[in-house]
């Protein structure tokens, strides 16, 4: 998938993602991003072709090789999303909060040392549908596969599964709950969060838009307070103090 489905479920002058981005260094990069939208879930993303190859994993990655984890195949996203954590305003496709939940480098499961190469053996697979990793995670460690499941009925279900190493264990690792980058939940993240993707953008926009970025409405009080305003202005007269 190209971005162009990527772009077109998004409006940018009301979305804090990014539009795009290039891939940089000797490395192959992955994040899972915990995204608290219509339903929880994570979103676990695979640079290949200076994009992110991604995944909507509802239940989250797991350790243990007996569970296999459903993995939905969506839109590409750009590289630069990678990097992306905060919060998508209401209204907006996917809204809601976003933290880095896992990230790291990965390659193939016989890695050429060539980046090159080993993207193009990775294409190869994901075009076979078996997809076979090594993962560098903080929390995701040594060997996933992804198995496509091709039933005919939804060609993109696929299957995220732990392979048995040593990094195998029964052990829940979405307990794991915080950023690995803030080191908050994403309960704090939606409080606290003012980071907008493009702080030049941001900066360009009066506090009363960031906050409508931020919660994804215009509130009556402060749509009434900035008619006051106006009002008085015009007027030329004190405000009137407000009973307390």
């Amino acid at each position: 998938m190209a971005l162009t489905l990527y772009k077109k479920k998004r409006s940018f002058k009301d979305t804090p993602e990014p539009t795009g981005g290039k891939a940089n260094g000797g490395e192959l990069h992955f994040v899972v991003q915990k995204h608290d939208a219509t339903r929880l879930h994570y979103d676990f993303r695979l640079e290949m072709e200076g994009v992110l190859k991604s995944w909507a994993v509802p239940k989250g990655p797991s350790l243990n090789p007996e569970d296999k984890r459903l993995a939905m195949m969506v839109e590409d996203h750009p590289y630069d999303y990678k990097d992306f954590e905060g919060i998508i305003p209401e209204g907006n496709y996917g809204a809601g909060t976003v933290i880095v939940w896992d990230e790291g480098t990965y390659e193939p499961l016989e890695p050429t040392g060539d980046k090159a190469k080993d993207e193009k053996a990775l294409l190869k697979q994901l075009k076979s549908g078996s997809v076979k990793i090594n993962m560098h995670g903080h929390k995701l460690k040594g060997e996933f596969a992804l198995v496509h499941l091709k039933n005919g009925k939804d060609d993109n279900a696929w299957l995220l599964i732990k392979h048995r190493d040593k990094y195998a264990k029964e052990t829940d690792v979405t307990k794991k709950d915080k950023s690995v980058v803030t080191g908050k939940t994403i309960t704090q993240t939606e409080k606290t969060s003012t980071n907008i993707w493009g702080s030049n953008r941001a900066a360009k926009k009066s506090a009363f838009q960031k906050a409508e970025e931020t919660t994804g409405k215009t509130t009556k009080k402060a749509a009434a307070i900035t008619a006051a305003s106006a009002k008085t202005a015009v007027k030329k007269k004190p405000a009137p103090k407000r009973p307390a």
